[in-house]
């Protein structure tokens, strides 16, 4: 069965599904979609986001619950524990990530970016709401070596994306790295994920995609 992942690397909830896709050894196309209220589009995904799959039995939007179809669908490599409550802990880790971290920090990305000026208002409030984000989400990262503690799992494939990007945002707008001050030991976290052959070719073709949208800027 044949998954094609629509969206573009630029993206880290693209990148999200993408290294899901590579770590579960899941055979995927990829088709370079922009967000868009197109007609097209909107059959696709509802709201004209991205990432969105296509399956067999249709078409699936929304990162976490593309994530979930993955892992059930395809049971080999598994990505989250075996024990009921150990899962929940993961896709709390996740939700507490992408909620109060992730869609935090999206606000910065227009200037960290994109280039276009975000108001000194808008910088003030998502520093306080990103560090209470950043505090609560520490609390739940073991780092032991893994998000949560000796196995690689879902919350790394979340963890790796979104982290990175919103530590490359906060450099650049307030001049310091709100992600390592608040989460200590976060650089090693990252160097490991890197280590990993499917983390390789991702950030590669996060490189390569940035490139190409910066040059036709």
């Amino acid at each position: 069965m044949m998954i094609t992942l629509y969206g573009f690397a630029i993206s880290n909830y693209y990148n999200k599904i993408k290294f899901a896709l590579m770590e579960k050894e899941i055979g995927f196309i990829e088709e370079r979609v922009a967000p868009s209220q197109d007609e097209a589009v909107l059959k696709r995904s509802p709201l004209g986001k991205i990432p969105f799959i296509k399956t067999p039995e249709g078409y699936l939007s929304e990162s976490q619950a593309i994530l979930d179809y993955l892992e059930e669908s395809f049971p080999a490599h598994p990505l989250y524990p075996a024990d009921a409550f150990d899962r929940a802990k993961c896709r709390e880790f996740i939700l507490h990530l992408e909620l109060n971290v992730e869609q935090v920090a999206r606000r910065l990305y227009t200037e960290a970016v994109f280039g276009n000026n975000v108001s000194a208002a808008t910088k003030e409030d998502v520093k306080a709401k990103l560090t209470t984000g950043l505090k609560a989400l520490a609390k739940l990262m073991a780092l032991k070596p893994y998000a949560l503690g000796d196995n690689f799992s879902a919350a790394d494939i979340a963890a790796w994306p979104h982290l990175q990007l919103i530590s490359f945002a906060s450099q650049k707008i307030y001049d310091e790295d709100l992600v390592a001050i608040y989460i200590p030991g976060v650089e090693r976290y990252f160097k490991r994920i890197e280590s990993r052959h499917y983390a390789q070719k991702v950030a590669e073709d996060r490189a390569a995609a940035l490139a190409e949208f910066f040059q036709g800027k």
